[in-house]
């Protein structure tokens, strides 16, 4: 079973949501410095990118 777009921005949706999650949670729990504030920054983008993946779908 061949994957079309719409299946493509769908997993690219979720890995950007779980990477920036992950990031958010390095940022909140392991970093306590200016680092944290970096990390939780970059996590935030990635719900950005993840929200346009996902106004995509059907479109493109």
């Amino acid at each position: 079973m061949g994957m079309n777009k719409n299946t493509v921005l769908a997993w690219a949706t979720f890995i950007m949501i779980f990477v920036g999650c992950a990031l958010i949670a390095l940022g909140a729990f392991r970093y306590d410095d200016v680092a944290g504030w970096g990390f939780a920054s970059v996590g935030i983008g990635f719900f950005a990118i993840a929200w346009v993946f996902n106004a995509l779908k059907g479109r493109v």
